[in-house]
C-alpha cells in the first residue's frame, strides 16, 4: 500500500498538475494507457468541479488524496466550498448550476463512467468530497 496527500489552491492552472500527479502515482500499478486516461479524465472533472462550482471564483484549497492497494487506486478530491444542495439532482446527466456558461453538466457522469467506484459526500457551506477508485486489469498488473 502507498499513499499521497496533496493540497493546492483551487486555480484552473492546477487541474493539469492534479491529473498528472495522480497519473504518476498510479504508474507502479502498470495501468494500460486507456485506464490511465480514464483516471486522468475523472480527476480533471473532479478538480474542475471544485474550482468552478465549489468555490465559484473565490479562493480556496483542494485536497487530493490517493492510495493504492494491490491493483486498485483510490482517489479522494475534497474542497471546503459551497457544497451541493441536492446530490441526487447533481448526479443527473446534463444538470448544471451554471446554465449560462459553457458547462455540459456531465462531470459526475464522466467520473462514474470512467472509474470502477464513485461516490459524493457534500454539505452546504462545508464542502464536497468525491471518492473514486479504479481497479486496473490483471493483464496490466502482470505486464510489469
Amino acid at each position: 500500500m502507498n499513499k499521497m496527500v496533496l493540497k493546492f489552491p483551487a486555480k484552473s492552472e492546477n487541474e493539469i498538475f492534479a491529473r498528472n500527479a495522480v497519473a504518476a502515482f498510479a504508474l507502479p500499478l502498470n495501468p494500460s494507457l486507456s485506464e490511465l486516461s480514464d483516471v486522468k479524465t475523472a480527476v480533471s472533472e473532479a478538480v474542475t468541479n471544485c474550482i468552478v462550482h465549489g468555490y465559484r471564483e473565490r479562493e480556496g484549497w483542494i485536497t487530493l488524496t490517493c492510495s493504492t492497494d494491490g491493483a486498485r487506486l483510490d482517489v479522494e478530491i475534497a474542497d471546503e466550498g459551497r457544497g451541493i444542495a441536492d446530490i441526487q439532482k447533481a448526479l443527473q446527466p446534463f444538470f448544471t448550476t451554471l446554465p449560462g456558461e459553457e458547462r455540459s453538466g456531465m462531470g459526475f457522469t464522466i467520473m462514474q463512467t470512467f472509474m470502477t467506484e464513485f461516490s459524493v459526500e457534500s454539505e452546504e457551506g462545508v464542502g464536497t468530497r468525491v471518492k473514486m477508485s479504479k481497479s486496473f486489469s490483471t493483464r496490466a498488473m502482470n505486464a510489469g
